[in-house]
């Protein structure tokens, strides 16, 4: 009995100190860093579902990651009509001075190989990148090689990062810049984290690890599964397909918690059912599911996408053990993150002491407010909410009155012109 009065109150104070942190980081800016991925793709979307870095928020995260650049002659380029998007995309920190953008480089895994494999062309592609992230007014890069293979690559891969590394500061010393960031996304699947990194060496070298702690399960396993799971489910073999095992995985092996940023995904997995009737987890599929009316993608909906399967009147089920819900109507079936998961894996993540969150992507985040009946970017906004994160500097597009960074019970008020600098935008109170 006596544990259990003490455990309780571990808990309660556990609960207390979150509100507290949570009210100081309020009050003085979080420390941590929401990272939020701006995909392509979603400019060419059908109307209603298409998004441009115009309709970016530039109060709503602290990294904005343009995707993707590409490798070509072993050098970085950007895509054909990419250009304006990178013009759009800096113009936003005109409106927040704190907000710092990074291009994403992608492309075939070869051509990662190749321009890895030797000192001078990785060179070629170093001095490449620093042309073009100083020329367009980029604060650094994102280095998304899905994945190293081989033992050679992957020492290639560490090889690259601290060349890289190395050239930036020296670039930054030399013409009196600030240092170009580096960042790389990396795997969440376990076996491709040991076949690919030299974890020790890239915790050393990169200034913050994007963890891919998503797209745990999809169709090609033949049974419905959670995209990303905070936790395990008892029934599973593989017990390594959860948020929790994944990221600490990453920190036990030598990646400093300071630098991990754990992946929060704004899309679900489809599945269609073999057999309506069983609609568990784990339960047969066939296949990916019916494909969004506006993503098209298989295996897909984005999370105003599941809003629509919701409101056509799909049942909505919370799997208590992995902290995530899912929903089914005949034989669709999906897999996803809502409000609550975010915000339950948002209060995970600052126990754990990891850096902060990444956003995949915000054109698949209810970007409009249309689909949910939640705000614009419901997603993205509850995780801003739940870690804290706001900027001094910042100044919506919203016209009208806004406040600068309230406090969080103060009745809304400090009031400002939409003339100045806001950040936060005085919440409907609840009940």
């Amino acid at each position: 009995m006596d544990k259990l009065i003490l455990a309780t109150g571990l808990a309660l104070l556990l609960n207390v100190q979150l509100g507290l942190a949570r009210a100081l980081n309020a009050q003085l800016g979080s420390s941590y860093k929401l990272m939020c991925w701006y995909n392509n793709v979603a400019k060419d979307r059908p109307e209603g579902g298409r998004v441009s870095p115009a309709d970016i928020d530039p109060c709503l995260c602290t990294h904005l990651i343009y995707a993707f650049a590409h490798i070509q002659n072993n050098r970085i380029v950007p895509g054909t009509e990419d250009l304006t998007d990178y013009e759009t995309l800096n113009n936003l920190k005109n409106r927040n001075t704190e907000l710092k953008t990074l291009l994403a480089v992608g492309g075939e895994y070869i051509l990662f190989s190749l321009m890895a494999s030797t000192p001078e062309l990785r060179k070629v592609f170093i001095n490449s990148t620093i042309d073009l992230l100083y020329k367009h007014n980029f604060d650094g890069l994102n280095l998304d090689w899905q994945f190293p293979r081989s033992p050679e690559e992957k020492q290639h891969f560490t090889l690259l990062l601290q060349e890289m590394h190395q050239a930036f500061q020296q670039e930054s010393e030399k013409s009196s810049k600030p240092k170009l960031l580096v960042t790389a996304t990396v795997a969440g699947i376990i076996s491709t984290i040991q076949s690919a990194y030299e974890i020790p060496q890239l915790s050393r070298f990169l200034d913050n690890i994007l963890v891919m702690t998503y797209n745990l399960h999809d169709y090609t396993e033949r049974q419905t599964g959670e995209n990303s799971p905070l936790y395990e489910l008892s029934t599973e073999t593989d017990t390594s397909r959860n948020v929790d095992y994944i990221m600490k995985y990453w920190e036990k092996n030598g990646a400093a918690a300071d630098k991990l940023i754990v992946g929060f995904p704004t899309f679900g997995q489809t599945f269609s059912l073999m057999y309506p009737s069983k609609h568990g987890i784990g339960a047969p599929s066939t296949g990916p599911g019916t494909p969004g009316s506006y993503t098209n993608q298989p295996g897909i909906l984005a999370y105003y996408e599941v809003c629509g399967f919701l409101e056509k009147g799909a049942t909505q089920l919370w799997e208590n053990s992995q902290q995530v819900p899912y929903a089914y109507d005949n034989n669709d079936w999906v897999g996803y993150d809502n409000i609550k998961s975010f915000s339950l894996k948002a209060n995970w993540l600052q126990q754990n002491g990891f850096a902060g969150a990444m956003i995949w992507d915000l054109g698949m985040d209810d970007f409009n407010g249309f689909f949910c009946n939640q705000g614009k970017f419901p997603l993205t906004s509850e995780l801003k909410k739940a870690l804290g994160v706001s900027s001094t500097s910042c100044m919506s597009s919203v016209s009208g009155l806004h406040q600068v960074n309230p406090p969080l019970d103060d009745g809304c008020r400090s009031w400002k012109k939409s003339s100045e600098a806001v950040d936060y935008h005085c919440p409907v109170p609840k009940e």
